[in-house]
């Protein structure tokens, strides 16, 4: 089985540089610019627009009609190439009336920015954005929510209390990685940062157990590897598509030898949610390929490096 080919669903994200994706047109550029590089149609993309003041009501209305399937929040600064991101949410209560009224996601990446004086950090900036979740979600609750890579036990529990209508994703790589792998590992650096052993566990558990609230989002970022380990500041993302199912089922199969899972509570059909019906149920979007992946243990060999138009990840 070829590495490439365990996912065939794709978010796509708009941060990109120096111009991130506020309109319908960068979208489907950006779109076909991704479907020539793959040279043939093995992944549904769903595009998404930067939320950014530029993205008006109309533009809501016109991304719908065009197969757009979410608006993704970006506080600014507390990402890589956000530093165009939301300083208010106030600021887009016309947008998010609109996205309510035709249906059309918003993905908010989850963490309050730090400054000088303030109290954030980045191990505790998920836990001070969680009211806004809870406000957008009590002002606007027709409004479908995604929290994206969930990484605290407070995220999981404030997503669970929320209605139906609010969802959270997962990484493979924050089953496994905890606050100690992030310090001196440039390469395990993300954002949010992985966090506490309890933290990770409550990940599990919300993968194990997750009846349609939470499912799998990688937010596999192939930096170059200069971005990673050069002499300037680390680029947070952690590139694990390749692999990412592999890494889902050897996070489980540690979680039970810790004994934080028993082997019973997970199930094929809990995984197959998890990994794509869950996530495919929200978007709306139909599993018309019906392709199946077939892992056994051991035998597989990681890459340690990808390459491709003269660049190392």
């Amino acid at each position: 089985m070829a590495p490439s080919l365990t996912l065939s669903l794709a978010l796509i994200m708009p941060n990109l540089a120096p111009t991130p994706v506020t309109t319908v047109k960068m979208a489907l550029d950006y779109s076909a610019r991704i479907k020539q590089a793959l040279g043939k149609d093995e992944v549904d993309l769903l595009m998404t627009l930067y939320l950014h003041p530029d993205v008006t009501p109309e533009t809501v209305r016109e991304a719908k009609k065009a197969g757009v399937a979410a608006v993704k929040s970006y506080p600014a600064g507390v990402t890589t190439n956000s530093s165009a991101g939301v300083v208010d949410y106030d600021a887009f209560h016309e947008v998010f009336k609109t996205m309510e009224e035709v249906d059309l996601i918003l993905c908010l990446h989850g963490e309050c920015p730090s400054h000088a004086g303030s109290d954030i950090t980045t191990l505790n900036a998920e836990s001070k954005f969680l009211p806004t979740l809870k406000a957008l979600h009590a002002k606007y609750p027709k409004l479908r929510i995604i929290l994206e890579h969930c990484t605290t036990a407070e995220a999981v529990e404030a997503v669970k209390a929320c209605g139906p209508n609010v969802s959270g994703t997962i990484t493979c790589h924050h089953l496994f990685i905890t606050i100690d792998d992030v310090v001196g590992d440039a390469l395990n650096f993300c954002k949010p940062v992985a966090k506490l052993p309890a933290d990770r566990k409550a990940l599990l558990n919300a993968v194990a157990h997750s009846n349609g609230k939470f499912f799998l989002g990688t937010d596999s970022a192939p930096h170059p590897i200069t971005s990673k380990t050069g002499p300037s500041k680390a680029a947070a993302g952690v590139f694990t598509q390749p692999y990412a199912v592999h890494y889902l089922l050897a996070a489980l199969d540690d979680a039970v030898a810790r004994g934080e899972l028993r082997d019973e509570e997970i199930t094929q059909e809990g995984l197959e949610g998890f990994v794509s019906g869950y996530g495919r149920k929200f978007y709306g979007t139909e599993d018309v390929r019906k392709e199946r992946v077939r892992l056994t243990r051991g035998g597989a060999v990681v890459d340690q490096m990808f390459e491709g138009a003269g660049i190392q990840v």
